[in-house]
Parts: structure tokens; C-alpha cells; sequence
């Protein structure tokens, strides 16, 4: 007999609407519109009792058994691999049972809301964000007359207000440009350690994986760091993480900012480096275990909105295999 599990009401629960209820909750972690309260109310489900995650633990196998092929591929033949002259697509199906054991995974871990795997769904302290982004989307805000602010693929931020107007922005991750029109008063962009202000031109922010860099367009932007400060002029970076800030250099800007036509631009990038950044405009995610082409310098212009035909055009230039797996994993070899 199937046994059954019990709410704190004392409703029982079969498995199968245990099934359900995770359906549920990672409907809405992936839909870009969980909140703070989602997330404690996400959390309290997981933890309701021992069938809850008896639940999660089960469907972890699953993720189990996507990873194992992915660490078998470079055993296996060449023609289990996608052929080199197709361009690699993503199956339409499967992501819904990729996604349930990536969840399961690290519900089962501790930590389903604080570490999503694989950036597939907002970070725990994302989640009161004011204004995100999806994977591949981009979104202006007009937050004054003077300021406007275009958000990148994968970005969160919340607005900081003084007397009922935008006066700045905590950039929690992502990429964000802000144009000014030079009205007078300085705009903030908090991000990890530091700050960055303007009072006119276009600036860009990213913040990534603990590590920023700020990048001036146009006029002249001030990075202010627990190490010091930097005053950036047009076409001049800098970048700084939770200890350091490092001096100013020097960037094409019309490159820096090629995302917003649409466009990635690799001068000389590492092949690692570039899928990294292919994986933040597209669902589901690159992986390369080919190591001897790790390292590789790439170079050349990538339409955003036609990232399959970059991925088989990487895979035709490196001589690499590609397979197709669920949820939108696509392994390099």
C-alpha cells in the first residue's frame, strides 16, 4: 500500500501530490516572479516533514543519471556524439525533468533557495529584487526624467529611493547601463563592495560571481571601494571584488557594449570564458569537457538572438563533438 504523508493541518498527502506540489513551487522559482515570501514559504514546504524530503531525495537519482552520461561522453564513440556539421539544438522536451532533479539535488543539499544549481532560478537574495531580467532578455526602465536604465539577460536590482524618486540602484547581479542626461544630481550604482556615480553620460556595471567591473561610456563615472577610489573617464574600466580594486584600463566601449545591438564581441577570449558568457543569454547550459581546447583564444562578433549558430560555429572552429542532453544541456567534447 502507499504510504502517505501528513500537512501540519492533518491532511494527508499522497506522493503523487507531493509530485505536484514540487511541480508547483519550481513553476514558480523558474518563472522570474518569486519573491522574499515565496522563498520562506518554499523553504517551510521542504522542511514540512520527512516524506517532503524523502521526495526531493528520490528525484535526485535523476540528476544523478544526467551527470554520469556527461562524464562518460569522452569513452564513448564518435558517432554517439552529434554530428560536427549540424548545428547543435536543444531538445524542446525533457527540461521539465531536468529542471525537478536540479532542484531535488540541492533541496536534498540544504540549500534549494540559497545556491540554485546552474543559475536556474533567482538566488535567494534575488528575490526582492524590484526589477529582473530572464535568460536572454533585456529591459529599459525610465526611472526619472533624466535617468534611464537598460538591464542585461540575468540581471536583479533594487532601487534605491529618497523622497519618492529613483535616486540609485543596487545592481544584485548582472549587467546594467545607465544613460543620464546631465540633470545635475548624482545617480548611485551599488554593486558588491563598491559604488559607482555620475552625474551625465552612460556608464555600465556587472556584477558576477563576486567580482565587478564598471565601465565608462561616456562622461565620467567615480568608483568609490573600502581600497580606494578611481575616476573613469570614456573608454576607461575598472574592476573590483570584496578586497580589491584594481587600476584603470583602457576598453573599446562601442564592444563593451555591443549587448545592446544585440551583439556578443570576443577579442582573444578564452573558449571557457566565451561559452561562460554564452550560458548568461540562453536557457539550459553549455558544458565543455574537452580541457585541450579550454584555453583557446577566440575572436569575432555573435549574434544573441542566434546563439545556436555561434555554439556550432565554436564547435566547427575547435574541432569539438556535441551532445544533447535534457533540460537544455548541451556537452562539448
Amino acid at each position: 500500500m502507499m504510504k502517505t504523508s501528513t500537512h501540519k493541518e492533518g491532511h494527508a498527502v499522497s506522493p503523487a501530490e507531493l509530485e505536484a506540489q514540487a511541480w508547483h513551487w519550481l513553476r514558480l522559482l523558474t518563472s522570474g516572479d518569486a519573491k522574499a515570501l515565496d522563498a520562506r514559504r518554499f523553504r517551510r514546504w521542504v522542511q514540512a516533514s520527512p516524506a517532503h524530503q524523502a521526495a526531493y531525495g528520490a528525484v535526485k537519482l535523476r540528476w544523478d543519471a544526467i551527470q554520469a552520461p556527461a562524464r562518460e561522453l569522452q569513452r564513448r564513440k564518435p558517432e554517439a556524439a552529434l554530428p560536427r556539421k549540424r548545428a547543435p539544438g536543444i531538445p524542446p522536451r525533457g527540461r521539465r525533468a531536468f529542471l525537478g532533479a536540479a532542484v531535488t539535488a540541492a533541496a536534498a543539499a540544504g540549500v534549494a533557495v540559497v545556491y540554485p544549481p546552474l543559475g536556474l532560478w533567482p538566488a535567494l537574495a534575488d528575490w526582492d529584487a524590484d526589477d529582473h531580467t530572464r535568460a536572454g532578455e533585456q529591459r529599459t526602465l525610465v526611472l526619472a526624467a533624466s535617468v534611464s536604465v537598460t538591464l542585461n539577460t540575468r540581471t536583479s536590482v533594487r532601487r534605491q529611493m529618497a523622497g519618492g524618486e529613483t535616486v540609485g540602484l543596487d545592481l544584485i547581479s548582472g549587467e546594467a547601463a545607465i544613460d543620464l542626461n546631465g540633470a545635475g544630481r548624482a545617480f548611485t550604482v551599488a554593486a558588491g563592495a563598491g559604488n559607482s556615480l555620475a552625474e551625465s553620460g552612460q556608464f555600465e556595471v556587472r556584477n558576477l560571481d563576486g567580482r565587478v567591473c564598471v565601465t565608462c561610456i561616456d562622461g565620467t563615472v567615480r568608483v568609490e571601494h573600502p581600497a580606494g577610489s578611481r575616476t573613469l573617464k570614456s573608454g576607461q574600466q575598472a574592476v573590483y571584488d570584496a578586497k580589491a580594486l584594481s587600476g584603470v584600463g583602457n576598453v573599446n566601449p562601442a564592444d563593451a557594449s555591443a549587448w545592446r545591438k544585440g551583439l556578443l564581441v570576443f577579442n582573444q577570449t578564452r573558449l571557457s570564458d566565451a561559452l561562460d558568457e554564452i550560458n548568461r543569454y540562453r536557457p539550459g547550459r553549455v558544458v565543455l569537457i574537452n580541457d585541450s581546447v579550454r584555453n583557446k583564444p577566440v575572436s569575432g562578433r555573435f549574434v544573441i538572438a542566434s546563439l545556436d549558430v555561434a555554439l556550432w560555429q565554436l564547435q566547427e572552429a575547435f574541432g569539438l563533438d556535441a551532445r544533447a542532453l535534457p533540460g537544455g544541456l548541451l556537452v562539448l567534447s
